[in-house]
């Protein structure tokens, strides 16, 4: 019994097309060309789009050389030679002239206002780890239409669970050992990248620092040796040294390890000195960055780093340090000067000296200064001051480390303007 192509609950038969150096061909420049482009210029395609007017990401990329933009409604013929079309012009018509085209062409062909009148579908697709998802759904037991909003949800859960490990697809990769500086974001464990939390999964060793998304942990097979790598801060500390050692030690054994860090590696972290270690020693560094407390804790009390006429710069300092110490390598006197934002990490101790240097050179005592405890953590507080007075409140409220300290007109920047004083 002969199958009717336009029969939506007929399955569509699954292939992955080889576009690279293929010519497609794109008639329309709005929303879903912008949404289409990016995956076919992935694929290595030679896309035209054919549209009187497009999007300015669309523009950027025929401005950029990355497609070719015809300036114009679409013509019989412009399929001519392609291997793979999109009908998304906002005119059914339009759109039925080039899907018959595509036919008479036999290039298949995606329509985009009427998916069952193509002869192809575009599939929810994600990708993880090498890996691509694409999921098509048809019609149901006689039922017309696909379900595009199930397709994506069955994509999201199965990426997600990819992404963060939970869902083990049988292979792991070559156990040669090596070594991942991850950094795990602020503290939140929602804040760690896609990448990291994979990474933790797929670990035999963790080697964490008391900073990390400690709630990760928890979730560890019981097989993931943790070592407790913990810099407390003006307290016991186990020596980078010693952690260099146990890094090397546990990668060499073909073990896959990872350096769970707080916010960044390469801010403050020490991941440069561990890479070079490592590297040293013929073992595989792998870094995942990592959201930064620098700007993330702001962010999650309502500072905004950087604010149209208020700051157009943002300098990050650590406050490990006094000003007036000999191991300082910051020019506090050209900070002072600058009329940007100031975020200080690893302050708390040394907060009195370093406020009353930025005064002694300039920074007016009326500067507003916030205090953020535990940021982005159940526990996180946030304690207001100005520069003349932050020491003094820091130590009335009793503001202990992990603290990022904001200095700046910023701070007095109010997320809901009618709400202001």
């Amino acid at each position: 019994m002969p199958v009717n192509p336009g029969d939506s609950a007929t399955p569509a038969y699954p292939v992955g097309l080889r576009l690279a150096g293929r010519r497609v061909v794109l008639v329309g420049g709005g929303g879903v060309a912008q949404r289409r482009l990016p995956a076919l210029l992935v694929a290595g395609a030679r896309v035209t789009v054919v549209a009187p007017q497009v999007t300015p990401s669309v523009e950027a990329m025929a401005t950029g050389g990355e497609i070719t933009w015809e300036r114009r409604g679409y013509r019989e013929g412009d399929l001519a030679e392609a291997w793979y079309a999109l009908a998304a012009t906002d005119d059914p018509a339009v759109n039925a002239a080039i899907t018959a085209e595509a036919e008479s062409r036999r290039v298949w062909c995606v329509r985009a206002d009427d998916a069952d009148e193509g002869t192809a579908w575009t599939p929810a697709t994600g990708r993880s780890d090498g890996l691509t998802v694409a999921v098509l759904t048809s019609g149901v037991h006689g039922a017309a239409g696909r379900d595009p909003r199930r397709s994506a949800a069955i994509r999201d859960a199965i990426v997600a669970r990819l992404g963060d490990g939970t869902l083990v697809t049988g292979q792991r990769g070559p156990r040669t050992g090596g070594v991942a500086l991850v950094g795990g974001g602020p503290g939140d464990p929602d804040l760690i990248t896609v990448r990291g939390r994979r990474l933790l999964a797929e670990a035999d060793v963790v080697v964490a620092d008391r900073l990390g998304p400690r709630d990760l942990l928890d979730e560890l097979p019981p097989h993931v040796e943790i070592i407790d790598a913990a810099k407390i801060p003006y307290g016991r500390a186990m020596a980078q040294e010693a952690i260099n050692a146990v890094l090397v030690e546990h990668a060499k054994a073909g073990r896959a390890v990872v350096r769970l860090k707080g916010g960044d590696p390469f801010v403050f972290g020490r991941g440069m000195e561990e890479a070079r270690q490592l590297a040293a020693e013929g073992v595989e560094v792998t870094v995942v960055p990592g959201i930064s407390s620098s700007v993330s804790v702001p962010g999650a009390v309502g500072i905004p780093v950087t604010h149209r006429g208020v700051a157009h710069e943002f300098t990050v300092v650590s406050g490990h340090v006094a000003p007036d110490d000999p191991r300082s390598l910051v020019d506090w006197q050209a900070l002072a000067r600058l009329r940007g934002t100031l975020v200080l990490l690893m302050a708390v101790e040394n907060l009195g000296a370093i406020a009353a240097a930025l005064r002694a050179h300039g920074r007016p005592d009326e500067t507003p200064v916030a205090m953020i405890q535990e940021g982005t953590m159940a526990t996180e507080r946030r304690v207001d001051a100005t520069l003349a007075t932050a020491a003094e409140r820091a130590a009335a409220e009793g503001v202990r480390p992990p603290a990022v300290v904001v200095i700046g007109d910023v701070v007095a920047v109010n997320p809901r303007p009618d709400d202001a004083e």
